[in-house]
Protein backbone atom coordinates (compact mmCIF):
# COMPACT_ATOMS: atom_id res chain seq x y z
CA UNK A 1 0.00 0.00 0.00
CA UNK A 2 2.99 2.81 0.96
CA UNK A 3 4.61 1.47 -2.22
CA UNK A 4 1.71 2.14 -4.36
CA UNK A 5 1.22 5.55 -2.87
CA UNK A 6 4.66 6.57 -3.34
CA UNK A 7 4.18 6.05 -7.02
CA UNK A 8 0.97 7.46 -6.94
CA UNK A 9 2.96 10.88 -5.49
CA UNK A 10 6.09 10.46 -8.21
CA UNK A 11 3.26 9.93 -11.05
CA UNK A 12 1.43 13.26 -9.85
CA UNK A 13 4.51 15.16 -9.53
CA UNK A 14 6.00 14.21 -12.91
CA UNK A 15 2.90 15.33 -14.08
CA UNK A 16 2.99 18.82 -13.12
CA UNK A 17 6.59 19.19 -14.20
CA UNK A 18 5.56 18.33 -17.26
CA UNK A 19 2.74 20.38 -17.89
CA UNK A 20 4.67 23.37 -16.51
CA UNK A 21 7.25 22.80 -18.95
CA UNK A 22 5.72 21.59 -22.10
CA UNK A 23 2.11 23.90 -21.87
CA UNK A 24 2.65 27.38 -22.86
CA UNK A 25 -1.10 27.60 -24.89
CA UNK A 26 -4.10 29.71 -23.07
CA UNK A 27 -6.99 27.66 -24.92
CA UNK A 28 -10.02 29.54 -24.96
CA UNK A 29 -13.58 28.12 -24.40
CA UNK A 30 -16.00 27.18 -27.54
CA UNK A 31 -18.38 29.36 -25.82
CA UNK A 32 -19.05 31.12 -22.25
CA UNK A 33 -20.12 28.72 -19.52
CA UNK A 34 -22.86 31.65 -19.22
CA UNK A 35 -24.01 30.50 -21.99
CA UNK A 36 -24.82 27.23 -20.78
CA UNK A 37 -28.47 26.71 -21.38
CA UNK A 38 -30.72 27.74 -17.92
CA UNK A 39 -33.40 25.18 -19.29
CA UNK A 40 -32.82 21.81 -20.44
CA UNK A 41 -34.42 18.30 -20.72
CA UNK A 42 -37.61 19.78 -17.96
CA UNK A 43 -34.82 21.53 -15.43
CA UNK A 44 -34.94 24.69 -14.82
CA UNK A 45 -31.39 27.17 -13.48
CA UNK A 46 -31.01 29.74 -11.73
CA UNK A 47 -27.73 31.53 -10.11
CA UNK A 48 -26.26 30.16 -7.19
CA UNK A 49 -24.60 33.85 -6.06
CA UNK A 50 -20.93 34.18 -6.13
CA UNK A 51 -17.83 32.59 -4.91
CA UNK A 52 -15.73 34.99 -2.16
CA UNK A 53 -12.17 36.52 -3.68
CA UNK A 54 -10.81 34.20 -1.69
CA UNK A 55 -12.09 30.68 -2.37
CA UNK A 56 -11.67 32.39 -6.11
CA UNK A 57 -8.19 32.66 -5.37
CA UNK A 58 -7.61 28.98 -4.01
CA UNK A 59 -9.30 27.72 -7.19
CA UNK A 60 -7.71 28.97 -9.84
CA UNK A 61 -10.01 28.75 -12.70
CA UNK A 62 -10.45 31.43 -15.93
CA UNK A 63 -14.40 30.74 -15.52
CA UNK A 64 -17.43 29.36 -13.24
CA UNK A 65 -20.65 28.78 -13.05
CA UNK A 66 -22.69 27.46 -9.88
CA UNK A 67 -25.90 26.74 -10.32
CA UNK A 68 -29.55 25.58 -8.91
CA UNK A 69 -31.23 23.69 -11.15
CA UNK A 70 -35.37 22.52 -10.47
CA UNK A 71 -37.19 19.74 -11.75
CA UNK A 72 -41.35 18.86 -10.83
CA UNK A 73 -40.49 15.35 -11.32
CA UNK A 74 -37.10 15.33 -9.68
CA UNK A 75 -38.50 16.03 -6.39
CA UNK A 76 -35.14 17.98 -4.96
CA UNK A 77 -32.82 20.72 -6.57
CA UNK A 78 -29.59 19.92 -7.80
CA UNK A 79 -26.34 22.02 -7.57
CA UNK A 80 -23.76 22.67 -10.73
CA UNK A 81 -20.41 23.75 -10.46
CA UNK A 82 -18.08 23.79 -13.53
CA UNK A 83 -14.78 25.26 -13.47
CA UNK A 84 -12.45 25.67 -16.24
CA UNK A 85 -8.85 26.33 -17.13
CA UNK A 86 -7.37 27.50 -20.11
CA UNK A 87 -3.66 26.73 -19.21
CA UNK A 88 -3.42 24.62 -16.22
CA UNK A 89 -0.08 25.33 -14.11
CA UNK A 90 1.78 24.97 -11.31
CA UNK A 91 -0.94 26.09 -8.64
CA UNK A 92 -3.48 26.89 -10.93
CA UNK A 93 -4.78 23.04 -11.40
CA UNK A 94 -8.09 21.30 -10.86
CA UNK A 95 -8.43 20.57 -7.55
CA UNK A 96 -10.02 17.08 -6.48
CA UNK A 97 -13.61 17.28 -4.38
CA UNK A 98 -12.05 14.67 -2.38
CA UNK A 99 -9.50 16.74 -0.78
CA UNK A 100 -11.53 20.23 -1.37
CA UNK A 101 -14.90 18.78 0.29
CA UNK A 102 -13.11 17.79 3.70
CA UNK A 103 -11.16 21.05 3.89
CA UNK A 104 -14.88 22.91 4.03
CA UNK A 105 -16.09 20.84 7.01
CA UNK A 106 -17.69 17.50 4.90
CA UNK A 107 -16.83 14.04 5.18
CA UNK A 108 -16.94 11.32 2.28
CA UNK A 109 -19.07 8.40 3.22
CA UNK A 110 -18.97 6.17 0.28
CA UNK A 111 -17.10 6.82 -2.31
CA UNK A 112 -17.66 4.75 -6.10
CA UNK A 113 -17.32 5.32 -9.70
CA UNK A 114 -20.47 4.77 -11.22
CA UNK A 115 -21.32 4.28 -15.52
CA UNK A 116 -23.78 6.94 -16.75
CA UNK A 117 -25.49 6.80 -20.19
CA UNK A 118 -25.18 9.62 -22.21
CA UNK A 119 -26.63 8.86 -25.68
CA UNK A 120 -24.86 6.40 -26.86
CA UNK A 121 -21.51 7.46 -24.92
CA UNK A 122 -21.83 6.79 -21.96
CA UNK A 123 -19.32 8.02 -18.88
CA UNK A 124 -17.35 7.17 -15.97
CA UNK A 125 -18.10 9.08 -13.23
CA UNK A 126 -17.46 9.62 -9.39
CA UNK A 127 -20.38 9.18 -7.05
CA UNK A 128 -19.99 10.44 -3.15
CA UNK A 129 -22.31 10.51 -0.68
CA UNK A 130 -20.53 12.85 1.65
CA UNK A 131 -21.97 14.53 5.27
CA UNK A 132 -21.57 17.31 7.63
CA UNK A 133 -23.71 16.68 10.77
CA UNK A 134 -27.12 15.97 9.75
CA UNK A 135 -26.60 16.76 5.79
CA UNK A 136 -26.12 14.30 3.34
CA UNK A 137 -25.55 15.20 -0.39
CA UNK A 138 -25.39 12.78 -3.31
CA UNK A 139 -21.93 13.96 -5.43
CA UNK A 140 -21.67 13.25 -8.98
CA UNK A 141 -18.30 14.66 -10.43
CA UNK A 142 -15.64 13.82 -13.18
CA UNK A 143 -12.99 15.85 -15.10
CA UNK A 144 -13.80 17.12 -18.49
CA UNK A 145 -10.10 16.02 -20.14
CA UNK A 146 -9.77 18.25 -23.53
CA UNK A 147 -13.00 16.47 -25.13
CA UNK A 148 -13.02 13.25 -22.58
CA UNK A 149 -15.08 12.49 -19.60
CA UNK A 150 -12.57 11.31 -16.81
CA UNK A 151 -13.47 10.14 -13.35
CA UNK A 152 -9.91 8.80 -12.43
CA UNK A 153 -7.68 11.80 -11.09
CA UNK A 154 -4.37 9.71 -12.26
CA UNK A 155 -5.82 9.27 -15.60
CA UNK A 156 -6.74 12.70 -16.13
CA UNK A 157 -3.25 13.83 -14.89
CA UNK A 158 -1.77 11.02 -17.31
CA UNK A 159 -3.79 12.64 -20.00
CA UNK A 160 -2.79 15.87 -19.25
CA UNK A 161 0.84 14.86 -19.84
CA UNK A 162 0.29 13.30 -22.49
CA UNK A 163 -1.69 16.31 -24.40
CA UNK A 164 0.90 18.62 -22.96
CA UNK A 165 3.85 17.14 -24.70
CA UNK A 166 1.81 15.94 -28.35
CA UNK A 167 -0.90 19.21 -28.41
CA UNK A 168 0.71 21.60 -26.56
CA UNK A 169 -3.02 21.29 -24.33
CA UNK A 170 -3.31 21.98 -20.67
CA UNK A 171 -6.87 22.74 -20.39
CA UNK A 172 -9.66 21.31 -18.60
CA UNK A 173 -12.37 21.76 -16.78
CA UNK A 174 -14.01 20.26 -13.05
CA UNK A 175 -17.90 19.29 -13.22
CA UNK A 176 -19.76 18.67 -9.82
CA UNK A 177 -23.49 18.25 -9.83
CA UNK A 178 -24.81 17.67 -6.38
CA UNK A 179 -28.28 17.30 -4.49
CA UNK A 180 -29.81 16.77 -0.74
CA UNK A 181 -30.52 13.47 0.40
CA UNK A 182 -32.93 14.43 2.59
CA UNK A 183 -34.76 11.30 3.18
CA UNK A 184 -34.40 9.27 0.43
CA UNK A 185 -30.85 8.89 -1.09
CA UNK A 186 -32.54 7.15 -3.87
CA UNK A 187 -34.45 9.65 -5.41
CA UNK A 188 -30.94 12.25 -4.93
CA UNK A 189 -29.20 9.77 -7.23
CA UNK A 190 -32.00 9.73 -9.77
CA UNK A 191 -31.75 13.12 -9.88
CA UNK A 192 -28.31 13.66 -10.33
CA UNK A 193 -28.17 10.92 -12.65
CA UNK A 194 -31.21 12.23 -14.76
CA UNK A 195 -29.46 16.25 -14.64
CA UNK A 196 -26.17 15.29 -15.73
CA UNK A 197 -27.74 13.05 -18.80
CA UNK A 198 -30.20 16.42 -19.26
CA UNK A 199 -26.96 18.64 -19.29
CA UNK A 200 -23.63 17.22 -20.38
CA UNK A 201 -24.67 17.92 -24.22
CA UNK A 202 -24.59 20.88 -23.50
CA UNK A 203 -21.51 21.43 -21.80
CA UNK A 204 -19.75 19.50 -24.24
CA UNK A 205 -20.95 22.44 -26.89
CA UNK A 206 -18.83 24.80 -24.54
CA UNK A 207 -15.48 23.16 -23.11
CA UNK A 208 -12.85 22.69 -26.04
CA UNK A 209 -12.03 19.20 -27.41
CA UNK A 210 -8.46 18.34 -28.89
CA UNK A 211 -9.22 18.21 -32.93
CA UNK A 212 -9.81 14.78 -34.56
Amino acid sequence: MLRRTWVAAMVLALAAAYVQVSARAEVPMKASLDAVPMTVGGWSGAAAGELSEDTLAVLGADSYIERVYTSDRAGVPVGLFVGFYGRQRQGDTIHSPLNCLPGTGWTTLAHAKVTVPVGSSPIEVNRLLVGKGYQRYEVLYWYESRGRAVASEYTNKMLLVADAIRFNRSDGAIVRVMAPVGRSAERAERATTDFVQAIYPSLREHLPALPN
